[in-house]
């Protein structure tokens, strides 16, 4: 058996009733940087995966050796415990089985599947479609199941919200509590009082999405938790202000033929955030 050290921290933090913030990282830069920053995880959004790694949209197109890949790669440059998107589990349950293996060999803490159809899209988008309930939640027994470490977290999603309603959404939600997940995770409630309801319904620790442009209304930490939730997380933050904030330099040079005067700020220490000085360290001591 295996120690998932980061999972059992996550996992106690959860316990101890502590909130659990995770702004959604996507790429060795924005994970060294998150890291740093003392939130209690972080969020490897599937959408800024996909996206900075293949420049496509999140729409079924990533496969699972990209994303355990890319989770393998974040693991290996942060010490916070790090939750990690798995769209459906690609597959089938042997795939399901597979995923959590993989995810959790690669250093994920809490292993995030969602009920849609394949291929499967990003949620708040239109058009997405789930799985028959009986489906999903064998898919959450096997991956309950196939951990190899209690400790690893499994965080079940519903997309059911869009196309079905709050009604099925919760149905489902409360029937993969029952089939053994660890974390709920009902996608794109449409208002706060909606929020609200899912808090008072679900008992097992529960998931909000705060969406950059989504369907979910965004509010504020204090009152997720007075209703009920325990963790949020901001998946499209980073990549979002990342973006405009290269089209806005970029845009710069192009007019000024030159960097000089770029009015967004730059990140001052990027050698050392990169680990370089590990680099010279290394150089000096084995120097012939």
């Amino acid at each position: 058996m295996t120690v998932n050290a980061k999972a059992r921290v996550l996992r106690d933090k959860l316990a101890k009733g502590e909130f659990i913030l995770a702004p959604g990282i996507y790429d060795g830069i924005s994970a060294r940087v998150a890291d740093r920053m003392g939130f209690p995880a972080l969020y490897m959004t599937g959408y800024g995966a996909t996206a900075s790694m293949l420049g496509l949209p999140d729409a079924g197109l990533a496969t699972y050796s990209d994303m355990v890949g890319r989770a393998e790669m974040i693991c290996s440059v942060i010490d916070t415990p790090l939750i990690a998107d798995a769209d459906t589990g690609y597959g089938g349950l042997l795939n399901v089985q597979r995923t959590v293996r993989g995810y959790e060999a690669a250093g994920v803490a809490a292993i995030q599947i969602e009920d849609q159809e394949m291929p499967k899209k990003c949620g708040h988008t239109p058009g997405r479609r789930v799985v028959p309930i009986e489906d999903m939640v064998l898919k959450i027994k096997v991956a309950a199941e196939a951990r190899r470490d209690p400790a690893t977290l499994i965080v079940a999603r519903t997309d059911a919200r869009t196309a079905h309603g709050l009604d099925e959404a919760l149905r489902r939600a409360k029937a993969y509590e029952a089939a053994g997940a660890d974390i709920l995770f009902v996608e794109s409630p449409e208002s706060e009082a909606e929020l609200e309801r899912i808090g008072k319904e679900v008992e097992k620790p529960l998931l909000a999405n705060m969406v950059e442009f989504g369907k979910t209304p965004r509010v504020e930490v204090d009152r997720l938790k007075k209703w009920g939730f325990d963790v949020a997380i901001y998946p499209g933050l980073g990549f979002s202000v990342a973006a405009e904030a290269m089209r806005q330099s970029w845009e710069f040079l192009k007019e000024k033929g030159t960097s000089n005067g770029v009015a967004v700020p730059q990140y001052r220490n990027m050698h050392e955030l990169m680990g370089f000085s590990e680099v010279w360290d290394f150089e000096k001591k084995w120097a012939t």
